[in-house]
């Protein structure tokens, strides 16, 4: 997929997926001027069709494997 590098907004939980109503990872801006969100599942799955009639893909998918500090990790200091 082509990834925006500096997207003009980044995908916040409130957005989500057009398919199923997961948070959305990825934008899609259609040569139409409209635009697709998906989950990431989504995303790959429409990957072949999306290629053929997007302008950009946004693609932020890679948060789902980034790892946050938690409350008990503070609590074993």
């Amino acid at each position: 997929m082509t990834t925006v590098l500096t997207p003009a907004s980044p995908l916040t939980a409130a957005d989500r997926c057009d398919r199923c109503g997961a948070q959305a990872y990825l934008r899609v801006v259609l040569a139409s001027g409209g635009e697709l969100l998906f989950c990431a599942h989504h995303g790959r799955k429409f990957e072949p069709e999306l290629k053929k009639i997007a302008v950009e893909i946004q693609d932020e998918s890679g948060r789902l494997t980034t790892t946050t500090a938690t409350a008990a990790d503070d609590d074993e200091r």
